[in-house]
Formats: C-alpha cells, sequence, structure tokens
C-alpha cells in the first residue's frame, strides 16, 4: 500500500516454531543517510494498526526521516494484542511469548533487506509496548543504541546490559494505568504492581556510568494543565544520556498526539515526543568502530 510519501506493508517473520508479523513503513524516498530504523511496539491488549492511529509515528516515515516497524504481540484475539515485557502482560507473559528473540530476527532481516546501519537501530513502545522497549534495551544493548519508552515502566527487576544505550522517557504524573511513583494503577486491566518510573530510569543512569544528580529544566509551565520539566543525566559511558520528561497533570498518553478515549487522561499537545525522540535517537547513533564489530 502507497500514500505520497510512503509505502506500507505487512511482512511475516519466522521465529522458531511461530509466524510472527510486523506492519512496515518506510519512505518512498530516504532524506537522511544512514536512514534510522524505529521499532514501536503498540500497547497491551492493543495491536499494530492502533499503534500508528496513537502514536503518529508514521510521520518519520512520511517525512523521509525513518523507517518504521509495528511489530504484532501475542493473543488469542487479534485486536487485544500484548508483549512479554518482563513481569507483564496478558498472554505473552503467561506463555513465555520470546519476545526479545523476535525482535532480534525482525531487525536482523530488515537490516539485510534494506542496508541499515547497525549503529541507527531504535526502539519505542507505549505502556506494555514501552515495557518491551525497555527489555530490549536492557537484553539486545548491543543491537539498539537508544530507547524512547511512552507511559510504561521497566518492568525488570534488575538489568545487565551489554554496553551503554542512552534513553529517553515520556510519562504523566497522573497516569492511572502505569504510576509514574509505581504500584497498581487504578484503571489498571491487568492489576500487575509496577515499579516506578525514576526507580527505572536510575538503573540505567547506574549502568551507563552517568552522573547520579539531574540536571532538571521547566520546559514549560501551566499550559491548559500542564506543566513539563526535563530530567537529565550525562554524560555517561561513550556520550551515552538518560532524559526523563515528567509530564505534570498528564495522563496515559503519547504528547504531542491526541488520545482516543477521555478515560486515558490529558495529554501534553506542545510537546511532540516524536520529535523529541528522533532528534534523541540521531543524536545517541552508534558510529560503529572496528573493536564494536
Amino acid at each position: 500500500m502507497h500514500n505520497l510519501q510512503s509505502i506500507v506493508e505487512e511482512i511475516q517473520i519466522p521465529v522458531g516454531t511461530r509466524q510472527r508479523r510486523a506492519i512496515l513503513v518506510r519512505p518512498c524516498l530516504m532524506k537522511t543517510d544512514p536512514t534510522p530504523l524505529v521499532v514501536a511496539y503498540h500497547g497491551g491488549q492493543s495491536h499494530p494498526e492502533a499503534m500508528r492511529r496513537f502514536s503518529g509515528l508514521d510521520c518519520l516515515a512520511e517525512s523521509g526521516g525513518a523507517i518504521v516497524v509495528y511489530p504484532f504481540g501475542t493473543g488469542t484475539r487479534e485486536g487485544l494484542l500484548t508483549w512479554n515485557g518482563g513481569n507483564c502482560c496478558g498472554e505473552a507473559f503467561g506463555e513465555d511469548s520470546d519476545d526479545v528473540t523476535f525482535t532480534k530476527v525482525l531487525v536482523e532481516n530488515l537490516i539485510n533487506r534494506f542496508g541499515i546501519d547497525r549503529g541507527y537501530i531504535f526502539a519505542t513502545g507505549m505502556s506494555n509496548g514501552a515495557m518491551m522497549a525497555y527489555r530490549v534495551g536492557a537484553e539486545l544493548a548491543d543491537m539498539f543504541s537508544a530507547i524512547a519508552p511512552v507511559s510504561g515502566p521497566l518492568a525488570l527487576l534488575d538489568i545487565a546490559p551489554s554496553r551503554e544505550i542512552s534513553v529517553v522517557h515520556f510519562h504523566g504524573s497522573l497516569d492511572q494505568f502505569t504510576p509514574l511513583d509505581g504500584g497498581i494503577g487504578r484503571r489498571s486491566v491487568t492489576r500487575v504492581s509496577h515499579r516506578g518510573i525514576l526507580a527505572g530510569l536510575l538503573d540505567f543512569v547506574r549502568t551507563n556510568g552517568c552522573p547520579p544528580d539531574p540536571i532538571r529544566e521547566t520546559i514549560c509551565e501551566n499550559q491548559d494543565g500542564i506543566s513539563i520539566e526535563r530530567y537529565s543525566w550525562g554524560p555517561g559511558k561513550l556520550l551515552s544520556s538518560v532524559v526523563f520528561y515528567r509530564i505534570e497533570g498528564g495522563g496515559h498518553t503519547w504528547p504531542g498526539q491526541k488520545p482516543d478515549s477521555f478515560f486515558l487522561g490529558n495529554t501534553s499537545l506542545s510537546l511532540s515526543a516524536n520529535t523529541i525522540m528522533l532528534e534523541f535517537f540521531l543524536q545517541h547513533a552508534r558510529h560503529l568502530r572496528k573493536q564494536d564489530v
């Protein structure tokens, strides 16, 4: 399927005994060289088409700035898929779905097909998808250069990445699904008790070797009931960094995009997560050296 700026196709990837799928959105004309690959994980009880609408990440492909791939999670009902992000969620967690291996095979397939520079592989995700982005950041740090979780915590008790990996995270203070301070959200479907967002970020601050105290900056103040503060840790090993956008008054939403349900809470339309994460990704791309190969 084509539009004026991008090509959309569904791809199938054999992983062990399973046939896994993903939706690929790629530019008609590549405007950046090398072109980044962004793996975008949908939220829990969702699917790739919903993620495309919810996040608006197709804009990265339409502008020629990136190839975006939306993998399908696990589930017996097509529109209610989940990821095994660690201690969550749904059928993927219950069946111990090996979504890390799926990701690795998917990325290798796309590297071989499009000649993608291995220093320009990134991941993002929403909610349960954010947990998955964190997991591949922790367990496939040799493959991914940076991750950008949105509205979802690190769902692993401890991490030991094989190398540094930069992180930019977006989270609302009034998120009732995956609470900022951890625990069980008031609107939680899974009833899983989550880690606090800051605790997970500090794990990456530690493993990246970043200074323990962040630089705190107010980005905007009381705009439509939303204030945004940015916490920045770095530089760490090989100029890695960890950045946290704390959205005071924000809900379980994707900054810069209107949520499709008022149950998710308020969002910040003045802050574009898509713009920020692409800039962050390009800043933290790994320019491969001989010792990295």
